[in-house]
């Protein structure tokens, strides 16, 4: 007889176990990828050639009419629908996850925070696709700056890109809040800088009178530890928020201009939004004039923190287990002049950056994030017993959690960004 993969010849007494081996290691063959222990993922979600799956992927080939429906809708504006389909990792699967965001492994009890996903009013926002956006991002570099919810942002990319490759650390600084990371197959680079001011500190005591630290802040002086780096990334992403609340001391012109609960004698209070300001608008300034940088620069908006009870250090705790609606809640207070306080200097740096050919988009997670006090780790952060020193975290994102569908956000942002090419290529 004659079998699919070549001439055998076989007597009829022995066809029955030729056969016999044949579905036998079918069988073997399909169960042992399924069970090898060295997988991190069931078989079926792992790419062993991600190009294969899924063709480069190019922004002109986006449905027409998909793309004037999100061209002509605010994204950032809109409601958490139910997601049944979500979280698209685990703990278990993602070695990236910071600890004290690791919400599952300290044992949160709930899990519909995880079902959640952001739906802008008017349009569809789809759901994050590892492997189009790591075709989309071949060839380039993003760098996140500034602070720990930066990191927190950086974490959930890698655990939903973990689906198809896994990074090699490239990094040539030891220290481990400057972070380089490259995704081989893609060529694609995604680093972190830490500057949780944007411009130049120093810490003046590590303790201080609140066990936070006092910062000196040079409000007119960009931090160079990214300043001197970005201009080899084609996306640099910019943050910052909470730390403004800590005890600073404000310098311009190296003249001590005012502090923020720092008791010294003789140097005026100044508020929280004096020294946010000036530290946006100085690290704005500093981007439009790097004359070699020729990417695309996002000011990511201010994400509130949800503090009910009390503050971080007064009890405060935010044990909420669903969204609000939009007509629930409302920014307001220190927040809301935070955020007024980045979209204006956006502004001003982007007409600024249009004359000197730079760009400049607006990432705003304000709204949606305002939406979403269940999604922090409070006190999942930590075991009940542990020797650190314990506070209610409602500030960073439970990891899988909401801060997941800024990637969902971007990757829309990212597509737009290409169809802006094509079209100035065809101008």
């Amino acid at each position: 007889m004659e079998l699919p993969f070549g001439k055998y010849s076989t007597s009829p007494q022995r066809a029955p176990r030729i056969y016999l081996l044949l579905v036998l290691a079918v069988v073997v063959l399909g169960i042992i990828p399924l069970y090898h222990p060295f997988n991190l993922y069931p078989a079926d979600l792992v790419a062993p050639n991600p190009s294969q799956i899924s063709p480069i992927y190019h922004a002109d080939e986006e449905q027409k009419i998909k793309i004037k429906e999100t061209e002509t809708c605010d994204i950032f504006k809109g409601e958490w629908v139910w997601n049944p389909d979500a979280p698209y990792y685990t703990n278990m699967t993602c070695y990236a996850i910071h600890e004290h965001q690791n919400c599952m492994k300290y044992g949160r009890p709930d899990s519909d925070y995880l079902k959640w996903r952001w739906k802008p009013n008017g349009c569809e926002l789809p759901i994050f696709d590892p492997f189009k956006f790591l075709d989309l991002v071949r060839n380039k570099s993003l760098a996140l700056v500034g602070d720990s919810v930066g990191r927190n942002q950086m974490q959930s990319l890698i655990c939903l890109l973990a689906r198809v490759e896994y990074p090699v650390d490239i990094s040539d600084n030891p220290d481990q809040a400057f972070r380089k990371y490259k995704y081989t197959t893609y060529n694609f680079i995604l680093a972190t800088y830490w500057s949780p001011f944007l411009v130049s500190t120093k810490e003046a005591d590590a303790d201080g009178p609140s066990h936070t630290g006092v910062y000196n802040l040079h409000l007119d002086e960009a931090d160079e530890k990214w300043t001197t780096e970005i201009e080899r990334y084609d996306y640099v992403m910019l943050n910052a928020g909470h730390w403004f609340a800590r005890i600073s001391v404000y310098f311009e012109n190296n003249q001590r201009v005012g502090c923020r609960y720092c008791g010294i004698p003789d140097v005026p209070e100044l508020p929280l939004t004096y020294a946010y300001q000036r530290a946006f608008r100085t690290a704005l300034k500093a981007i439009n004039n790097l004359e070699n940088f020729k990417g695309v620069a996002i000011l990511r908006t201010f994400a509130p923190s949800h503090f009910e009870g009390g503050e971080w250090n007064e009890g405060g705790n935010c044990a909420r287990t669903r969204p609000y609606r939009s007509n629930e809640t409302a920014l307001e207070g220190q927040s809301l002049e935070q955020y007024k306080i980045q979209v204006e200097e956006f502004k001003i740096a982007e007409e600024e950056g249009k004359m000197k050919g730079k760009k400049f988009r607006l990432m705003d997670t304000t709204q949606a994030m305002l939406l979403r006090p269940d999604g922090h780790p409070s006190k999942y952060g930590h075991w009940p017993n542990a020797n650190v020193v314990l506070y209610n975290d409602c500030v960073h994102w439970c990891l899988p959690g909401p801060i997941d569908s800024w990637a969902d956000i971007l990757f829309h942002m990212f597509k737009m960004e290409g169809t802006r090419s094509q079209e100035e290529k065809l101008q």
